[in-house]
């Protein structure tokens, strides 16, 4: 069965993106940083979105940069979206669910705080790669701020990548 995966970074002080959605301090591909996202998407058969997530994306230049299915968790419509991207609508299971039907062998890849929280506190999230970026941003959107109960975790790996910064990979410690 495919698995539900996160892979995001974060500042220091735990946010995904700044004031008003900003992500330039984010390094550029290229700036002195192992390349672990290209061998991540790989292993991604459909990428489960939320809308904001989305709306920012949209808002790039150059080319929508997914290759692989993407369902965008939204009770709005898209307009004119890329090819291969649908809004889905439902409970996260049932959004996770459909993802994994999309996404057939391969895994899921799962984007946007709201989303990641949801998932989380639904234990639907099979591992979390997390990106720690030398910065501190003070404000911003949280990655992990607000999920509803505590989680425990188990690394799984830990490496610096380069550029000062330092990829740690957990899955949650699941209780039998």
């Amino acid at each position: 069965m495919s698995r539900v995966r996160v892979f995001i970074a974060t500042s220091l002080d735990g946010f995904i993106a700044g004031t008003d959605d900003d992500l330039s301090w984010l390094p550029q591909h290229g700036a002195g940083a192992e390349d672990t996202y290209t061998p991540f998407m790989a292993e991604i058969g459909a990428l489960l979105m939320g809308r904001r997530s989305h709306d920012v994306v949209r808002g790039f230049p150059g080319p929508w940069p997914y290759a692989v299915p993407v369902l965008v968790a939204t009770h709005r419509p898209l307009v004119d979206p890329p090819p291969g991207v649908v809004a889905v609508a439902g409970s996260i299971a049932e959004l996770v669910e459909r993802a994994r039907e999309v996404a057939g062998p391969k895994d899921v890849y799962l984007d946007g705080g709201a989303l990641i929280r949801a998932a989380i506190d639904a234990d639907l999230v099979d591992l979390a790669t997390v990106t720690l970026v030398p910065v501190m941003l003070g404000a911003g959107i949280p990655l992990f701020a607000g999920v509803t109960r505590r989680h425990a975790l188990e690394l799984e790996s830990a490496r610096p990548i380069g550029a000062g910064m330092v990829q740690m990979t957990y899955r949650p410690r699941r209780v039998s």
